[in-house]
C-alpha cells in the first residue's frame, strides 16, 4: 500500500476554480484546523472532515465575466480517496493526507449580475474547480 504525507493543523488547503470564475477569498492558500487528538511534532493532525477551513464555510462573493458586479456563494470540497488513510486513525476517524488533487464546487446563492444598464444574471448555478493539499510535513507518513 502506498503512504503520504499527513496533513497538520495550519497546513493548507489552494482552491481553484476553473476559469473564469474568480472568488477573492480562495486565491491563496487557506490554513486548515485539525480537531485530532494525534500530533505530528506539536501539531495535531487533520482528520476527515477537516478538509474545508472554518474560514471557506461562509457565503463569499465572486465573479465570472461579463458578469462583473459581484455575486454571492458557497464552497464545498469532496476529498478523494487518496487524501485519506486508509488503516491509521484517529478516535475511529480517518485522517488527511496530501494524496492528489480532488474535486471543489461552488455553488451560487446570488448570481454575478452584469453591469447595468442590461444587468442579466449569471445563468450557472454551479462552479466546478479543483484543490490540493499543501504541507510542510515531510517526515510522518501514514497507510
Amino acid at each position: 500500500m502506498p503512504t503520504d504525507f499527513i496533513i497538520c493543523n495550519c497546513d493548507m488547503i489552494q482552491i481553484t476554480l476553473d476559469p473564469p470564475t474568480v472568488a477573492p477569498l480562495l486565491a491563496a492558500p487557506v490554513p486548515l484546523v485539525a480537531s485530532g487528538l494525534s500530533k505530528v511534532g506539536e501539531m495535531a493532525v487533520c482528520l476527515k472532515g477537516d478538509e474545508l477551513p472554518p474560514s471557506l464555510r461562509a457565503p463569499m462573493p465572486y465573479t465570472c465575466p461579463p458578469y462583473t458586479v459581484p455575486g454571492v456563494g458557497t464552497v464545498s470540497v469532496a476529498s478523494a480517496p487518496t487524501n485519506t488513510t486508509q488503516h491509521a486513525k484517529d478516535s475511529d476517524t480517518p485522517m488527511l493526507v496530501k494524496g492528489g488533487t480532488f474535486q471543489a464546487t461552488f455553488t451560487v446563492s446570488v448570481p454575478a449580475q452584469m453591469p447595468p444598464p442590461i444587468s442579466a444574471p449569471d445563468p450557472v448555478a454551479t462552479k466546478t474547480g479543483t484543490a490540493v493539499f499543501i504541507t510542510a510535513n515531510t517526515i510522518a507518513t501514514a497507510e
